[in-house]
């Protein structure tokens, strides 16, 4: 392994190879096999090789083209890297007290919250990904799932829910959901897009069926993005934070990521230039919504009207969940169900659970009280954590029922 990474694209490489290290530790874990010191060796290998990352300005900086570099905040990938190590090295009790360190008060959360949960066998567990049961990362690429979490994540599918779903605005595939995760694909559902593509534990593959003149639109609009992230001017947009992804009927092209990377002034002048291109391709507006969240361009392909508002609606993960239920038979109308997430997007998914079931449960991550008091008005039966750790490790200790 080369003992310095000096560019973006090698940096990328690095953290693709921690995944295939990741799963073959996980698969020993979860088999009840000791981890071969080698693997353990592997990724403190990579650890140490991302420290020696350049380093400028409380920043590092590696290059992506010839003359131009840029700034990088690499916290996720070393401190997961870091968690990992801990967890593989040390006891499970020490691993607790090592994640109270990093988040004074978890282990308070995870007490109260197994009050709350300890007797549940849910039907149902569907839960988003990224600040949710998974670390915010700076960048969608470089985001691989930690041992630890992957872990924890599968003890508590296996042993306290019937259907466990990863239903993530992102793409399945193709930097997607399924390139960055380590847990088993034969325990969880995977489902990308907002749950407009999904693969389930067989392995076997679903998508929302799209009519034929959107989706020609949608691929030609995908081609005109591409070859524009080819234009070294913009090349940049499809290496930071979410960069160009391509999902099931909607793309997402960031234009900044969580650490402003980018001018401000270059950000703005780029979301203008990809605004004119969609125009461009759908003139009269009848096929795409567009929605700037700061740091990403989410462009998405309508769907019906809505009922209430007579007018053409954006698929959310609510609309997600009633696919997935449909297709795969997933007797939410059953529960209990547990539903996941961390903001706004995510409250759809608890709308069309408590519609269908008031056997419904919500934990979500947020310290945002506007976010608390909306989600307990869709259902009362939520509770709340400060961390996706916390979240993890709460979920970790119901697998202990005593």
């Amino acid at each position: 392994m080369n003992n310095k990474i000096k560019s973006l694209q090698q940096f990328y490489e690095l953290m693709f190879d921690t995944k295939r290290t990741r799963e073959k530790i996980v698969r020993h874990i979860l088999n009840g096999h000791k981890v071969e010191q080698g693997l353990i060796g592997t990724i403190t290998t990579v650890l140490n090789t991302l420290k020696t990352t350049p380093y400028r300005d409380g920043k590092y900086r590696l290059c992506y083209q010839k003359n131009r570099s840029v700034s990088l905040n690499l916290t996720y990938e070393i401190k997961e890297l870091e968690k990992d190590i801990f967890f593989l090295t040390h006891s499970k009790k020490d691993f607790y007290h090592y994640l109270e360190k990093l988040h004074p008060g978890l282990q308070e959360q995870v007490r109260d919250g197994h009050k709350v949960f300890r007797t549940i066998k849910f039907k149902n567990f569907i839960t988003d990904r990224d600040g949710t049961v998974n670390n915010y990362c700076g960048r969608y690429k470089s985001s691989i799932q930690s041992v630890y979490n992957a872990v924890f994540l599968t003890r508590f599918a296996t042993r306290c829910s019937e259907n466990a779903i990863l239903l993530t605005s992102a793409p399945l595939e193709n930097v997607g959901l399924l390139d960055i995760s380590v847990s088993p694909q034969d325990v969880f559902i995977f489902a990308g897009s907002k749950g407009r593509e999904y693969a389930d534990k067989n392995g076997l593959r679903g998508q929302f069926p799209i009519k034929k003149a959107k989706q020609e639109k949608l691929n030609i609009l995908n081609h005109r993005l591409c070859d524009l992230v080819k234009k070294p001017e913009y090349e940049i947009y499809s290496l930071i934070g979410s960069g160009l992804q391509f999902k099931f009927g909607q793309t997402t092209i960031a234009r900044q990521d969580i650490y402003n990377s980018i001018p401000e002034r270059e950000s703005e002048s780029f979301l203008n230039l990809v605004t004119a291109i969609v125009s461009e391709v759908d003139p009269h507006n009848e096929f795409f919504g567009i929605e700037d969240t700061g740091k990403d361009i989410e462009i998405i392909l309508t769907i019906e009207k809505d009922v209430k508002t007579n007018r053409l609606k954006d698929f959310d993960k609510g609309d997600g969940i009633i696919f997935l239920n449909e297709e795969l038979n997933l007797g939410i109308e059953e529960g209990p169900n547990l539903i996941c997430g961390d903001t706004r997007s995510d409250i759809p998914m608890v709308s069309v659970a408590m519609n269908r079931s008031n056997n419904t449960w919500v934990i979500f991550v947020t310290e945002d009280d506007d976010i608390k008091r909306a989600v307990n008005k869709v259902c009362p039966r939520s509770f709340f954590v400060t961390e996706p750790d916390t979240l993890i490790a709460l979920l970790d200790s119901l697998t202990r029922r005593e």
